[in-house]
C-alpha cells in the first residue's frame, strides 16, 4: 500500500511538472517560472536603400519592446511584395505597409489595418510644407527644371524612373492617369523600375531619365540627401496625380488577440508625445497616427486594376 502511495505520489509530480513545461498557450518560461509573452516580429519598407535604415531599427525595436512590454524584432523588408507575403505567411505580426501593400495583404486575409500614418501636407502650388497633418498624399512627377516638359501626356517616348509595380505614387497612379489622358507608358514610354526615390532622382538629375514617379513631397525629404544641388532649382513637378493616395497603415495579423491589437494601437497613438516615439516615427516621415478607415484604401484596387490594363 505504501508503495502504491508514493508511486502515485511521484506520478502527479510528473504530470504538474509537464504542465508546468508546456508554458501556457504559446507563452515562454522565464528563469523564475513565470510565463512569458510571445516576441512580436515588425517589419517595414525602407524608403531608402542605402542602409542607413538597418542602423535605426535597433532603437525601434527596442522602444517598442519597452513599450509593449515583451520582445520586439523589427526587419526591414527588401521591397513592397516581400512584406506582403511576411505577412501572408504569418512570418511578420505588424506590419507598417504602404497602402497598395497593404491592399493586397488584406485582401488575402492577412492584414488588417488598425491606423492611418498622418504627413506633413505640402501646398500643391510651391511644393512647400504646410503646418498640418494629412492622412492622404499625391503621386508626384519629377523632371529637371530645365525640362520643356510642361504637361502630362509630354511624357510620351520618355525615359521615366519608377518604383516597384506595387508601389502607389511611384507607379499605380501616375500610369493609370497616364493611360487615363490617352498615354499607355507600357508602350509609349520606356519605363525602368529602380530601388528607392533617391536613385530616381539622381537618375533624372543626371540625364538618364527624363521623369520620375516619386511621392508628393520628395523634393523636401531627400533634400538632405543632395548636398551638391537644390532640388527645388534643379528640378520641377510636371504633375501631381488628381487622385488622392491614403497614408501607410499600421496593420496586424487578423487573428491576433484583441488586447494586444489595442495594446499596439494605443503605443502608436501616443508615439508623437514623446522624444523616442517622435523618432521612430521619422523612420518614414511620419507624424502622428489616426484609427484606420479602411474603406479609404478601397481607391488602391481601382487604380491597381487601371495600371495593370
Amino acid at each position: 500500500m505504501h508503495f502504491k502511495q508514493l508511486a502515485k505520489g511521484f506520478m502527479g509530480v510528473l504530470l504538474i511538472a509537464a504542465l508546468a513545461g508546456c508554458g501556457g498557450s504559446g507563452g515562454t518560461t522565464d528563469s523564475s517560472g513565470e510565463a512569458g509573452k510571445e516576441k512580436l516580429v515588425v517589419q517595414f519598407v525602407p524608403t531608402n536603400n542605402d542602409g542607413s535604415m538597418e542602423a535605426k531599427a535597433k532603437p525601434f525595436a527596442d522602444y517598442l519592446s519597452d513599450k509593449l512590454d515583451r520582445e520586439v524584432e523589427v526587419t526591414l523588408a527588401t521591397d513592397y511584395s516581400t512584406i506582403v507575403e511576411a505577412m501572408s505567411s504569418g512570418q511578420v505580426d505588424v506590419g507598417i505597409m504602404p497602402p497598395a501593400a497593404y491592399v493586397q495583404a488584406r485582401d488575402q486575409d492577412a492584414a488588417e489595418a488598425l491606423l492611418t500614418s498622418q504627413l506633413g501636407a505640402y501646398n500643391d502650388e510651391t511644393g512647400l510644407p504646410e503646418d498640418e497633418l494629412t492622412s492622404t498624399f499625391k503621386g508626384e512627377i519629377l523632371v529637371r527644371a530645365d525640362s520643356d516638359m510642361t504637361k502630362l501626356t509630354d511624357l510620351k517616348g520618355k525615359n521615366i524612373a519608377t518604383l516597384s509595380p506595387n508601389s502607389a505614387s511611384g507607379y499605380i497612379y501616375p500610369v493609370a492617369e497616364l493611360k487615363d489622358a490617352g498615354v499607355d507608358p507600357t508602350t509609349d514610354a520606356t519605363m525602368t523600375t529602380v530601388n528607392d526615390i533617391p536613385s530616381e532622382i539622381t537618375a533624372v538629375l543626371n540625364g538618364q531619365m527624363d521623369a520620375a514617379f516619386v511621392f508628393e513631397g520628395a523634393r523636401n525629404v531627400f533634400a538632405s540627401s543632395f548636398s551638391d544641388n537644390d532640388l527645388f532649382k534643379d528640378l520641377k513637378v510636371l504633375y501631381l496625380t488628381k487622385g488622392e493616395i491614403p497614408n501607410d497603415a499600421i496593420a496586424v495579423q487578423p487573428d491576433m488577440d484583441e488586447d494586444l491589437k489595442e495594446q499596439i494601437k494605443e503605443v502608436f497613438l501616443s508615439m508623437k508625445d514623446d522624444e523616442d516615439g517622435a523618432e521612430a516615427m521619422s523612420l518614414w516621415s511620419h507624424q502622428g497616427y489616426e484609427e484606420a478607415a479602411d474603406s479609404a484604401y478601397d481607391t488602391i484596387r481601382a487604380y491597381s486594376e487601371k495600371a495593370a490594363e
